[in-house]
């Protein structure tokens, strides 16, 4: 085994060992404080106090797997966007996911509620993330059908269609924003900051299958997207399909960041911030990046969610603002490293 890939294997090692970490403290650190002997009693149904056991089954442990789930999803979908791109500040959100998100979530809290508000399906709070989820869907199907012509997507023009599309949701959701009364201002607001807390075990069946698929079939096209680092037309005469993979790296990537935005809003920055500090560490090869990228993500916002629940306890801070406080400050930070390196270029 060379040095390179002994280094790839320990820092992979590194990554589950620190998600084991953090998901024990994810179990102990909250409102309620549990200690450790407590969570393995809890866990096997010998807990001295009951509280906890309902603590954890009902409240912590969902609420920890749908962290991991979305912040490895959100991270291999970033990592997926910057390989495909092939830029560096790429992101899910180009693709319009996540604005396609917030608008089918806006619609059914300020739209629907405002002009039907005694349609029976309206009480059902599964209709929020099931309208979250079509509408990352159709708007990413409506960036890539812009983009394409004659069956073929250039990359520079499919990202000025996501920046387009992207403010024309804007728009759309800054006029329902307008259009809404104080309930639903509240409403809408955490949920465009993003949250988990509103994980049980419903939440996390529903969005397992779409999350994980994203997780763990990511890396089936790492080899692909190491031969897009050459260029298209050199990846094409290596045998590739590229304009096959386009399409099913965005139908995966618009699957598991809408079923993300579906039931924890909007979380910026993650998809951006972490495949960076992956390729830092291991370097650029998809085979190593992408599984990489899927365990940092999942243990940096299950310790953000850790942090957001316990900073202000017993309330709780919206976990975008502290992976936005994080993130922003990183994407000017590459934004000034690229403008310099162009200087000297």
């Amino acid at each position: 085994m060379s040095r390179l890939r002994r280094g790839r294997v320990a820092v992979l090692a590194a990554l589950v060992v620190a998600l084991a970490g953090t998901a024990v403290i994810s179990l102990c650190i909250g409102a309620v404080q549990i200690p450790l002997s407590d969570v393995w009693a809890a866990l096997i149904g010998q807990a001295g106090e009951a509280r906890y056991e309902s603590v954890l089954w009902n409240l912590r442990i969902p609420r920890m797997l749908l962290g991991f789930m979305v912040g490895g999803a959100l991270a291999a979908a970033g990592g997926l966007m910057q390989g495909l791109f092939r830029n560096p500040l790429a992101d899910p959100a180009l693709i319009g996911a996540s604005s396609g998100g917030a608008l089918g979530a806006v619609f059914v809290i300020v739209m629907a509620g405002t002009f039907f508000p005694d349609l029976p399906l309206l009480s059902d709070l599964r209709i929020l993330p099931l309208a979250s989820f079509a509408g990352a869907l159709i708007v990413t199907w409506l960036v890539q059908r812009l983009a394409a012509t004659g069956g073929y997507t250039a990359v520079a023009t499919l990202l000025l269609v996501g920046v387009a599309v992207n403010a024309l949701t804007g728009a759309m959701i800054g006029f329902a924003t307008y259009l809404a009364d104080d309930a639903q201002l509240r409403t809408l607001s955490f949920w465009t900051l993003g949250s988990l807390g509103a994980a049980d075990w419903q939440v996390v069946s529903l969005a397992a299958p779409f999350c994980l698929a994203l997780i763990f079939l990511a890396p089936i096209w790492a080899t692909v997207l190491n031969a897009l680092a050459l260029g298209e037309a050199e990846a094409g005469h290596l045998g590739f399909r590229v304009e096959r993979t386009k399409a099913i790296l965005i139908v995966l990537t618009a699957a598991g960041v809408g079923a993300s935005v579906a039931f924890t809003g909007i979380i910026l920055f993650v998809g951006l911030v972490v495949p960076h500090l992956i390729r830092a560490m291991i370097g650029p090869d998809h085979r190593w990046l992408l599984p990489g990228s899927a365990l940092l993500g999942a243990i940096l916002l299950v310790l953000s969610d850790t942090l957001a629940r316990t900073i202000v306890s017993p309330a709780e801070l919206p976990i975008g603002i502290l992976t936005a406080g994080f993130g922003a400050p990183f994407f000017l930070y590459m934004l000034l490293r690229q403008r310099r390196k162009a200087l000297w270029t």
